[in-house]
């Protein structure tokens, strides 16, 4: 790892990098603010949600991309930028003259609590302060009635060994096992325990997990569903139980290097048998249910086939690489209709994510929607389709009335977001989401982790055919 490969292997393990604290993304060609970052630079000079940044240091951004947008943005802290800023409901640009800062980016953002006590919290990567903001933030739910926890796994591609560690030492028992490395070199073959008391041993809680969770992220999973302490939901984890070891030989110079293998506490090998990445990605996208052609030279077991493990109160877990979730509950695919729409709309699909932002931006700026449990209509529909026609995407009414409940769900999320912020749009999402709807509604069912294990076992390891195929 050299240069910038070396830099943003550093940027993920630490959280940190100089800069303003926004999150960005094209939009009509130009750069727009998704959301400023809480205590940067960018927030507290007042960047909103949907700002469109025209200028840096003077630069037009038009046509710019992402990637050189946060080239220009980013920096040594204390350096200086200058930006200009279009803003809806404003009739003259507003320039900045704003200070870089180092910037920690959050691996555990804040979390949503949702009637009946259920808290909702999300980790991802696993970072070297990720086990330090998830007990803040349990702690601060809790503060605000928690009562039970959806722990959000999904997407996390891991990060590093000791804080999945520290993470899985939060909930576990003193002297539980954690995770166990195996491999050829002296001393690469080590057990990790749990050393403190666990702080909420009454919390229910529900792990879910994809096929984008690994490494370390299913080191956590692992550790939870071997000794029973949760109930994980959702589809098979990727499978990469590799452990992977750092040498820094110079400035900006790094070795990685692939030194032993992960095992859970109950014998699994989270590492899945594969020929090589693709093959090993290919399986986790079949066992999550993807439409994927899975070779005949794949060497990925039957499920008949695959090893069995048992927790500690004795349940049947699967091994074969990857965390088999305890109820395996694969998330809603298209429908023929919505296939039939996302195919025509892809050749254009920047100027349909155009459309629905400024469609969103129009929304803010003449106050379209007064909460935001508003409800997309038919003329609102209208609209955007007919703003998609001016931009050359042109869609049957066949198209548009088999994919209706796709696209007003995109239209809700985005106008939610521009409107009313990241964390309103969060809640829409969720609603439209089986795998946290299921998870919210076994926590509501089940006051104790004790009566949610049960529930668990009686459901069994049930798999899901998604509704609206």
């Amino acid at each position: 790892l050299v240069e910038d490969d070396y830099k943003q292997l550093t940027e993920t393990t630490t959280g940190n990098y100089g800069g303003l604290g926004i999150q960005i993304d094209v939009r009509d060609g130009w750069i727009t603010v998704v959301a400023p970052l809480p205590d940067t630079p960018a927030e507290q000079v007042g960047i909103e949600t949907g700002d469109r940044i025209t200028e840096v240091d003077g630069k037009s951004t038009q046509g710019w991309s992402s990637e050189r947008a946060i080239n220009s943005l980013r920096g040594e802290p204390g350096s200086k930028v200058q930006i200009l800023v279009e803003r809806t409901g404003i009739s003259q640009p507003v320039k900045y003259d704003l200070t870089r800062a180092r910037i920690h980016l959050r691996s555990v953002p804040a979390g949503t609590l949702f009637p009946g006590g259920v808290g909702y919290i999300s980790l991802n990567p696993v970072s070297e302060s990720s086990a330090e903001e998830l007990q803040g933030e349990i702690t601060s739910m809790i503060q605000k009635g928690m009562k039970s926890l959806v722990f959000d796994l999904r997407g996390n591609p891991g990060g590093l060994l000791d804080q999945g560690v520290k993470v899985s030492d939060l909930f576990l028992e003193p002297r539980q096992e954690i995770v166990a490395t195996r491999g050829r070199a002296k001393g690469s073959s080590r057990q990790f325990f749990d050393n403190a008391q666990q702080l909420w041993p009454d919390l229910p809680i529900v792990v879910l997990v994809n096929e984008g969770s690994a490494s370390a992220a299913e080191i956590i999973a692992g550790a939870l569903q071997d000794h029973d302490r949760a109930v994980v939901v959702g589809t098979p984890t990727f499978g990469k139980g590799l452990v992977q070891t750092l040498f820094t030989l110079g400035e900006n110079v790094a070795l990685k290097l692939t030194t032993a293998r992960w095992y859970t506490p109950s014998g699994r090998t989270i590492q899945r048998i594969a020929k090589n990445e693709e093959d090993q990605f290919m399986m986790a996208a079949r066992d999550s249910g993807k439409p994927v052609v899975v070779r005949s030279d794949s060497t990925q077991p039957a499920d008949s086939a695959k090893p069995i493990f048992h927790t500690d109160a004795g349940r049947t877990v699967w091994g074969g690489g990857g965390i088999v979730p305890d109820i395996v509950m694969r998330p809603d695919s298209a429908t023929a209709g919505e296939k039939a729409f996302i195919e025509a709309v892809g050749p254009k699909v920047q100027e349909y994510r155009d459309v629905l932002t400024t469609y969103a931006l129009d929304m803010k700026r003449d106050h379209g929607v007064a909460s935001e449990a508003f409800t997309i209509t038919p003329a609102m529909r209208a609209e955007v389709v007919s703003r998609l026609k001016a931009k050359g995407v042109v869609l049957t009414a066949q198209q548009v009335s088999d994919a209706g409940r796709f696209l007003d769900q995109s239209m809700a999320y985005e106008i939610a977001r521009y409107v009313f912020g990241r964390p309103a749009e969060f809640r829409r999402r969720a609603a439209d989401d089986r795998q946290v709807q299921t998870a919210l509604d076994l926590l509501r069912r089940a006051r104790t982790p004790q009566a949610l294990m049960s529930l668990a076992n009686a459901n069994g390891r049930v798999v899901e055919t998604p509704s609206r195929n």
